[in-house]
């Protein structure tokens, strides 16, 4: 099979070979880290940037759950 082939598996079809689709030809190519490593997801920056769930003057809900209450969802499903 050729670099330009691949075998594609989707549910309800029998496997099939197709042409493989050049990604660089597509419009949204130019946010990918093959185009430009400043695309590139940094984990750990994002952690270290993102904002504390809950802030210290931040009113919030908070809600009180029993085990029957557990029992009776899963009793749902």
């Amino acid at each position: 099979m050729g670099g330009g082939k691949c075998i594609l598996q989707l549910r309800g079809v029998r496997p099939f070979f197709s042409d493989k689709y050049d990604i660089t030809k597509h419009p949204n190519y130019k946010y990918l880290a093959d185009y430009d490593k400043k695309n590139t997801f940094d984990v750990e920056r994002y952690m270290k940037r993102r904002p504390a769930i809950v802030k210290p003057d931040e009113p919030f809900d908070c809600y009180e759950i029993s085990g029957a209450d557990l029992q009776e969802d899963a009793g749902n499903e």
